[in-house]
């Protein structure tokens, strides 16, 4: 898995990203309602041997062995990262077989950039580590190797310790092939030990080959997230599966299997098993890259949501939504980060006026000159959504007052955060609700809670000396990877904007933009656009840069009779 230099590999903190941007916004909600109900599309597979055995997730029926074409699959080299490649290249040319394997193949048949690349190999992982000369072994009882790639990290993984991860031979309950071949045997065991048949694809760049051999793309071509194995023995043997199922289905807007879905959420609680920072980090992956909204509806629609997020729980009931609800909400269209999840909870425990909100987001961009927040609101004109529960009626208020509603909003926030790191107030969240599972479950850390609440301290404490806040509406993505406040502060300016005062109820303006002279020598122009270019941003940033990966930039490749990936 390459994973950036920016993100997993430095210490944590806090992130900010924006929700739907209001020209996405129609294509993302389809595919949050996607993820409840899928769609199909057709799917061309050629197969190239038969097995007739014990199938996915436990159906009896016939599996086919495919080998597909790559090339004809829509796969480009192009679309490997050049430090995936190197690693590729450097073990192939020691005469070793590699293959790309997982998610990552999942998303390059379905055209979709993907977030991290896996490899495996038939080195041992010795071998890997005398090819590379920054290389290190990680992991007891799964061990795989992180090659060093200029500011990125390849996860690489061998068959040999692969095929250790399980205390049984899954092989046992499927029938094997006559005559297959000793290196289709390898690939196939290992295949067998993933979680969903749709990340049980294996590529060899080099011979440009899709190997399929428990009906994965079946499953992609039907949308449909379903285990390998029966789905109750899947997630007994890894309750972390329930979650990235949840995941898988929201990000690609597949349904799940019958059985798949039984059992998600039959053995929902089993995640309450699962370690805090394992937690955190599966909530960063499902609100991340635009998932958001789908994430949280099949949470709720499971009974997960009241497990791990109570209070958001709490709030579904309040306003009669239902597990299968398709309406939207303010929440489901702000679930992005701890900081936006507080500062909904705020709003929905005391609606405030849209002008009142528009001034605490702009106080918290510039650093905290409430003054110079509030001129700027007061000259905004385009209308807000009023669909929102936690907008109340817009009222005419003077300066003092709207800087006292504005100071009394982010006690509220810094309250709402309280709240969601106290272990009484997440098990009294749902306590109305009998019927529902208790949790007391804290899985955000004190220092994540610390950096959020720096985010917002400013607005109560006065303008910070030496900020200065972000000009222009171009994303910085490594700053914001690395939590640069600058970059955070700009980016919850943009989604409260992007939520209060939505597009679609302005068509007639392509960009917001407000002017106002400030107390400075020059004169500060903010400009909040609404067009294409908050698309680009919406959908990319993460509850935790520590999730985040700056969007790599490739070029055309191709592959040569070398066994190595060139630029043309």
């Amino acid at each position: 898995m390459a994973i950036s230099g920016l993100g997993f590999s430095c210490k944590t903190h806090f992130p900010l990203r924006p929700i739907f941007p209001s020209l996405r916004f129609l294509k993302l909600r389809f595919s949050s309602v996607a993820a409840v109900e899928a769609v199909e599309e057709p799917e061309c597979v050629t197969p190239f041997n038969s097995v007739h055995g014990k199938c996915n997730g436990g159906d009896q029926k016939a599996l086919e062995w495919k080998r597909l074409n790559s090339k004809e699959l829509g796969i480009s080299t192009s679309m490997i990262t050049k430090p995936t490649r190197k690693v590729l290249n450097g073990l192939k040319r020691k005469g070793y077989d590699v293959y790309l394997v997982g998610g990552c193949v999942r998303d390059l048949i379905l055209q979709r950039t993907p977030k991290d690349f896996d490899i495996i190999t038939s080195a041992e992982l010795k071998e890997v580590m005398r090819t590379f000369s920054w290389c290190e072994i990680v992991g007891k009882r799964f061990p795989i190797c992180h090659v060093h790639v200029e500011d990125s990290i390849v996860e690489v993984s061998s068959f040999s310790t692969s095929g250790r991860k399980f205390d049984r031979d899954l092989s046992d309950d499927f029938e094997i092939p006559v005559g297959c071949d000793e290196k289709d045997y390898i690939r196939w065991k290992n295949c067998l030990q993933r979680d969903f048949t749709i990340n049980g694809l294996m590529f060899d760049p080099y011979a440009r080959i899709v190997y399929d051999y428990i009906g994965g793309m079946e499953d992609l071509r039907k949308s449909k997230v379903q285990t390998v194995i029966p789905a109750s023995t899947s997630f007994q043997e890894d309750c972390a599966r329930i979650l990235r199922a949840i995941r898988v289905a929201a990000r690609l807007g597949f349904r799940f299997s019958r059985e798949t879905a039984h059992f998600v959420k039959n053995l929902s609680c089993s995640v309450i098993r699962l370690d805090k920072a394992r937690l955190l980090m599966e909530m960063n992956y499902m609100l991340a890259y635009g998932s958001a909204e789908a994430s949280l509806r099949l949470l709720w629609k499971f009974g997960l949501l009241e497990i791990l997020l109570p209070i958001q729980a709490a709030y579904f009931v309040r306003h009669g939504f239902r597990r299968r609800d398709k309406r939207s909400n303010m929440l489901l269209v702000t679930s992005n980060m701890v900081g936006i999840l507080a500062f909904h909870t705020a709003l929905s425990e005391f609606p405030r006026d849209p002008m009142v909100v528009a001034a605490f987001s702009l106080a918290v961009h510039n650093g905290g000159d409430i003054l110079e927040a509030i001129n700027i609101a007061k000259k905004i004109t385009a209308p807000h959504d009023v669909s929102f529960h936690e907008l109340s009626e817009p009222q005419v208020l003077g300066s003092r007052a709207m800087t006292h509603e504005v100071m009394d909003l982010a006690a509220s926030v810094k309250s709402a955060l309280c709240k969601m790191t106290d272990e009484h107030f997440i098990s009294q969240a749902m306590s109305g609700y009998p019927q529902a599972p208790y949790s007391d479950m804290v899985f955000i850390p004190l220092g994540l809670y610390l950096r959020v609440c720096r985010i917002f301290e400013c607005v109560r404490d006065g303008a910070e000396k030496g900020f200065v806040a972000k000009q222009g509406s171009k994303i910085d993505y490594e700053s914001l990877a690395l939590g640069g406040m600058q970059e955070v502060r700009h980016i919850f300016a943009r989604i409260v904007f992007d939520t209060v005062y939505p597009l679609r109820l302005n068509q007639e303006h392509d960009t917001l933009t407000l002017a106002v002279d400030t107390l400075s020598k020059e004169n500060l122009k903010i400009s909040i656009k609404l067009n294409e270019d908050t698309s680009s941003v919406t959908g990319e940033l993460l509850l935790n840069p520590l999730a985040y990966q700056v969007p790599s930039q490739t070029s055309g490749m191709q592959v040569h009779s070398d066994c190595s990936f060139d630029q043309k």
